[in-house]
């Protein structure tokens, strides 16, 4: 299923099995007829037809939503291969702590806090009447190394809009995962439709801002002060790209 699709089921029965499999991540078919107190053959029905609608899909016997599968890449970098492909549930760990080692330093409060929101939440990739978030990873030996990811608000004023954060583990900077991971993004929402998207970042961290701008990002605004790190007040860069 495209992240850009409607919410018509046909069916209440259909939009509450979406709407809770949505919210979960990953659920067991089971325990969510249990849950939603539907009966056996409605449940079987209401789940076949969302399948074949290409809107929920079943892995390792649990039901997820079935976003649309971008084309893996793979590449050599620097003398380590890595492969680019969108995320799945099963990588919420991985790509929770990848995030957390990048903006420990306190230099990228915006990662910090989508890592916060998908650890609390336990749930990956959304999309529902209010917002949408998809994220394609960087990984080596299937280890997340790296990462994009897209925020995009379903509000109809804002809806043209797109919030991107992207990030590489220390350790494999300097390889060129960082520019490949922002393509990545940059082209998804390019041909999803979305005209501008945009990032902030405290003013401290000038090697993500001189990135950004390298990669034909613009500064919108300087916040003073919008940040404070480590007990000092950090001005907020706000950068975006016009696609």
């Amino acid at each position: 299923m495209e992240l850009t699709g409607e919410f018509e089921f046909g069916h209440e029965d259909r939009s509450r099995i979406y709407d809770h499999v949505e919210r979960h991540g990953s659920i067991d078919p089971k325990r969510l007829r249990k849950a939603l107190d539907i009966d056996p053959r409605g449940f079987g029905h209401h789940v076949a037809i969302l399948k074949r609608d290409g809107v929920v899909e079943e892995v390792d016997g649990e039901l997820r939503i079935a976003f649309e599968d971008a084309d893996e890449e793979e590449f050599r970098a620097d003398g380590v291969d890595c492969t680019i492909r969108q995320a799945r549930q099963e990588d919420l760990t991985g790509l929770v702590g990848a995030i957390r080692d990048v903006a420990e330093e306190g230099t990228y409060i915006e990662a910090e806090t989508v890592a916060d929101v998908i650890d609390h939440e336990e749930v990956l990739l959304r999309h529902n009447e209010l917002e949408s978030r998809i994220f394609f990873v960087a990984t080596v030996n299937d280890d997340v190394v790296g990462w994009v990811h897209l925020d995009v608000p379903e509000v109809g004023k804002l809806a043209h809009t797109a919030e991107l954060t992207v990030g590489v583990l220390d350790e494999y900077r300097g390889r060129g995962i960082g520019n490949r991971l922002l393509d990545r993004g940059v082209d998804w929402a390019d041909e999803n439709g979305y005209e501008k998207i945009y990032n902030s970042i405290p003013a401290t961290n000038q090697t993500a801002v001189d990135f950004l701008e390298s990669n034909e990002w613009e500064t919108e605004a300087v916040r003073e002060d919008h940040y404070k790190v480590d007990g000092r007040h950090v001005d907020e860069v706000m950068l975006a790209r016009r696609l």
